[in-house]
């Protein structure tokens, strides 16, 4: 328990590292990931005005049918491809990616490829 207790408090840790490096302004808005166990979310997040732009999850009512089937990697691009739908819809087209404290890899990665895919620059 104190080593999953660790892990979290080390990942937070990347994270505000990354954060002081990292601002989202109203032109190019920061698209935060976060990752469960089970879920995956993602913000579109404009830290000027501290107000969230677009977000989507896997607990959405709209994707929580989409994804009912699928692997998490492939629900997470399904995220990503969601959050880019309703970034692109607020007139957002380039973004800052945060990934959060978690690797590049898996999940993240794959939220990452979906709204690239789906017009979102970064």
């Amino acid at each position: 328990m104190l080593k999953k207790v660790e892990r979290n408090k080390k990942r937070v840790d990347r994270h505000n590292k990354i954060r002081n490096k990292i601002v989202g302004t109203p032109e190019r808005p920061r698209l935060n990931v976060y990752r469960s166990s089970n879920h995956i979310y993602a913000q579109v997040i404009d830290d000027v005005t501290g107000t969230t732009i677009a977000s989507a999850s896997t607990k959405d009512k709209e994707i929580v049918a989409r994804v009912a089937e699928l692997t998490k990697v492939d629900a997470a691009k399904v995220v990503g491809t969601e959050v880019a739908k309703r970034a692109q819809e607020k007139g957002i087209k380039s973004v800052v990616f945060d990934r959060g404290g978690y690797l590049y890899h898996g999940r993240v990665k794959s939220l990452a490829e979906g709204a690239r895919e789906n017009g979102l620059d970064f």
